[in-house]
């Protein structure tokens, strides 16, 4: 299983960002699909996810209305559209295959390399 996300760098605040996540090992359209980052010195946070088919999507509090998530299943790619950047949304982003599309997502497996994101102020 290999999960490689891509496209981040540095924005100032108030800029957007695509990130995307390519996905291998599993039959990709079969599986939910969650967005996840980690800042500095903190713990990896749960951001959003995406159902198998794409028509079902979650987001916390704190991105719902600025984070898009969507996913092309003929390219085995989950995209995370970040708009209205703050710097507090600075860290590494990281996607993963989930078991559910809700607040408290089960990992399926270990983590793929994971993308910066830096929001200047």
């Amino acid at each position: 299983v290999q999960l490689q996300a891509s496209g981040g760098g540095v924005v100032q605040a108030g800029g957007s960002l695509r990130l995307s996540c390519v996905a291998s090992g599993r039959t990709f359209s079969y599986y939910h699909m969650g967005w996840f980052r980690q800042a500095p010195g903190k713990e990896r946070d749960f951001v959003g996810a995406i159902n198998w088919s794409g028509y079902s999507t979650y987001y916390v509090d704190d991105v719902k209305g600025r984070f898009t998530i969507s996913r092309d299943n003929a390219k085995n790619t989950v995209y995370l559209q970040m708009n209205s950047l703050k710097p507090e949304d600075t860290a590494v982003y990281y996607c993963a295959y989930v078991r559910d599309v809700g607040p408290i997502p089960r990992v399926f497996d270990s983590w793929g390399q994971g993308t910066q994101v830096t929001v200047s102020s």
